[in-house]
């Protein structure tokens, strides 16, 4: 799934202020020892460029986890980008495991295909319905026992598709 990124210039006292006020904060996050170094690397001319990256499960913030998801006789890696069903691997396309990924990942959620095509193509939706629905006629074909009567991703008539929430 694409990400979008931002670059942020930093001039030397900015750099300065935030690592004094990191320093002077009593943070509890395992993470703040790791941010005051790279920011003394960036004073010190170490470094040139600090990546920072947010890994925060519980505020629902999208992110790749460790673990499997799962539902029923389907399971998601999402680190190896693997997809298991019924303990046999399913070969998707990259799309494809992005499409069931991103439901996945929001289990009873509904979205709309301009969201769907939006998360995953990360562009400007052009009215892609047709795109987005052979897609998911190839995810379930794939993943679903019975394609006709799907159990994993369900269609909301007149809105959109969602993963189910009940397996």
């Amino acid at each position: 799934m694409k990400k979008n990124a931002s670059f942020i210039m930093m001039d030397p006292s900015l750099v300065r202020a935030l690592y004094d006020t990191l320093g002077m904060l009593q943070s509890n996050s395992e993470y703040s020892n790791e941010l005051l170094q790279g920011l003394k690397d960036l004073m010190e001319g170490e470094v040139a460029t600090l990546v920072l990256g947010l890994n925060d499960t519980d505020k629902g913030l999208v992110q790749v986890p460790n673990d499997v998801i799962s539902a029923g006789a389907l399971e998601i890696y999402p680190r190896s980008r693997k997809v298991l069903c019924n303990g046999t691997e399913v070969s998707l396309t990259p799309k494809e495991f992005d499409i069931l990924y991103f439901l996945a990942m929001s289990k009873g959620e509904v979205f709309t295909k301009e969201q769907i095509y939006q998360a995953v193509w990360a562009e400007d939706y052009l009215m892609a319905d047709s795109n987005i629905m052979a897609f998911i006629r190839k995810l379930r074909k794939k993943i679903e026992p019975n394609p006709d009567a799907p159990e994993y991703i369900l269609t909301i008539w007149g809105i959109g598709y969602k993963f189910t929430d009940k397996i």
